[in-house]
């Protein structure tokens, strides 16, 4: 451990010992050595808790910063409470000098400032914890906003990682108590998330990817990237001169179409979950900038959250069902989803769901988001973590739900989920899209059946040589084995079937591979028919 590491340990110690955390992490070293005598203490529960977490979070700096914020949008980990006090946390510093943008601006784009920009304001527009922006000006006239990250905040980060894994690690390890509440996996995750943050070319790229899903849509605006100009630590975007939605929301005036717009930032947030499977995870007002025409622009794309065709099209299948208040289905739609464990009891479970339903839903008690957020609480009292895709979707729709309805109190939620429903439905239906959308699967099936027929000649090489032996201990089966061809078939397939059930590829029926399924399907009828053949030759 060299002498920063140390004086940052020093740091933080100091840090839990002032709020009153170091008496429970070294109750967890004790309890390594003595089983605790006194009552066990839930730390989670302790009501002066989350205050104190998140002043000792404010005073630690960014790297804890950051990770209360991450943790606000993880109530099921952390529990509400907690989660409410992190949203508090005020990312932001003094601005650095204008000197020192400079000399990273030029080290970072390989020239001279007055040379990389026709113009470059020394006053910065906003200043955060890791970045600050400046507005300037290309050479080629665009106007422009320069993202410019902080020196040693990627140095000061992996420090901070470091202690807080081994920090939780022997928290886990030590402590029966809140191993339950998976704290490796919220470093795990706040690392990998931080790091994708630090990296500006991953915002190039988030902003590229949904400008192109609305490409066709003059309604929906996104910044332009300039790629020349930007890198892992700079990132220069065009300067958007617009309306932030805050003001909007106050604005009497006349040139903002407020239910037009409730309905754009609604309708276009569900086809960027549902339609595209790649979305603004921080949708927050800020986040938001009305243009000329009543035109919605997205802004700070450093955060997106991305579903995978499966996990896309079960959320519109759960969102569908929610809307619907169908709890059976929707019961059975977290079993399948692997949210719930198949064996257990549901019927509490059920209950909690038809109440909740009808608390929201019959008696217009709140919208979506409230039921969203009023689940997350109902799976976190069931002991059930949910997937960070279903977390960062709530969150996503609470956010902009609060969007819409600043704007238009009356806006249709549902009305927004429908339509984009609707063209998921169609899009699994539609063969043609079915299978331009599996071509991987079909060369996997495809290769699948040129490996039979080596696999059936390998078998019976080994059956004849004595490598493989086929034993019944069924009274007169000889005859069946002797009709070896039908036998060798059905332990190919036997096998082939097995084989793929492992890989566990391709579309899925009852929860196993089609062609798996296929295959035990044509063994059973195989088996079938030679124990039939068995018993009409006796």
């Amino acid at each position: 451990m060299d002498k920063e590491m140390k004086a940052r340990v020093r740091e933080i110690t100091a840090a839990l010992r002032k709020y009153g955390f170091s008496k429970a992490i070294n109750r967890t070293i004790k309890e390594k050595i003595l089983p605790a005598k006194e009552e066990k203490y839930d730390i989670f529960l302790d009501p002066d808790v989350p205050v104190n977490l998140r002043l000792m979070f404010q005073e630690l700096g960014t790297s804890f910063i950051k990770l209360g914020q991450l943790l606000s949008t993880r109530p099921d980990m952390v529990g509400e409470k907690i989660a409410a006090e992190f949203e508090k946390l005020q990312d932001d510093n003094p601005p650095i000098s204008y000197e020192e943008v400079k000399r990273i601006v030029e080290s970072e784009l390989n020239g001279n400032i007055d040379d990389l920009f026709a113009e470059f304001s020394e006053e910065s527009l906003a200043t955060a914890s890791i970045a600050q922006v400046h507005e300037a000006k290309l050479i080629s006239g665009e106007r422009v906003a320069v993202k410019v990250q902080k020196e040693g905040i990627a140095d000061s980060l992996e420090y901070d990682i470091a202690i807080m894994k081994n920090l939780v690690s022997t928290i886990h390890n030590h402590s029966e108590e809140y191993r339950k509440y998976n704290l490796p996996g919220m470093i795990d995750e706040f690392d990998y998330s931080i790091h994708i943050e630090l990296d500006f070319m991953n915002e190039v790229v988030n902003m590229k990817q949904l400008e192109k899903n609305f490409a066709e849509d003059e309604t929906i605006h996104v910044p332009v990237a300039y790629s020349d100009y930007c890198t892992s630590r700079i990132l220069t975007m065009e300067f958007i001169d617009g309306t932030k939605l805050h003001d909007v929301v106050e604005s009497d005036s006349e040139e903002f179409d407020k239910p037009l717009l409730a309905k754009r930032i609604m309708d276009s947030f569900m086809k960027q979950l549902l339609l595209d499977g790649f979305f603004h995870a921080d949708p927050h007002a800020g986040n938001i900038i009305i243009l000329d025409d009543n035109v919605v622009c997205y802004i700070d794309l450093g955060s997106v959250a991305i579903l995978d065709d499966g996990f896309r099209k079960d959320l519109c299948d759960m969102l569908m069902l929610i809307a619907d208040q169908d709890v059976n289905g929707l019961v059975n739609q977290f079993i399948y989803m692997g949210i719930l464990d198949y064996t257990m009891d549901t019927t509490v479970l059920k209950r909690d769901l038809r109440d909740l339903f009808f608390r929201f839903f019959a008696n217009d008690a709140g919208g979506l988001d409230e039921v969203l957020n009023k689940l997350l609480d109902l799976m976190q009292d069931y002991g059930v973590v949910l997937p960070n895709e279903f977390v960062s979707m709530a969150r996503g729709i609470s956010m902009i739900e609060a969007d819409a309805t600043a704007l238009d109190p009356n806006v249709d939620v549902m009305a927004s989920i429908e339509p984009v429903a609707q063209e998921v439905i169609n899009e699994r239906t539609d063969l043609k899209n079915y299978l331009s959308s599996k071509k991987g699967s079909l060369l996997y099936y495809k290769n699948m059946l040129k490996a039979v027929p080596p696999l059936l000649t390998n078998t019976i090489h080994k059956i004849n040589n004595g490598d493989m032996m086929l034993k019944f201990e069924v009274n007169e089966l000889d005859r069946i084995v002797s009709k070896f061809s039908l036998v060798v078939i059905i332990a190919a397939l036997l096998m082939s079937s097995s084989i793929v059930m492992t890989i566990n590829r391709g579309p899925m029926l009852f929860d196993m591979p089609i062609i798996a399924v296929v295959g035990y399907i044509v063994t059973f009828i195989l088996g079938l028919i030679g124990i039939i053949n068995y018993l009409y030759s006796r």
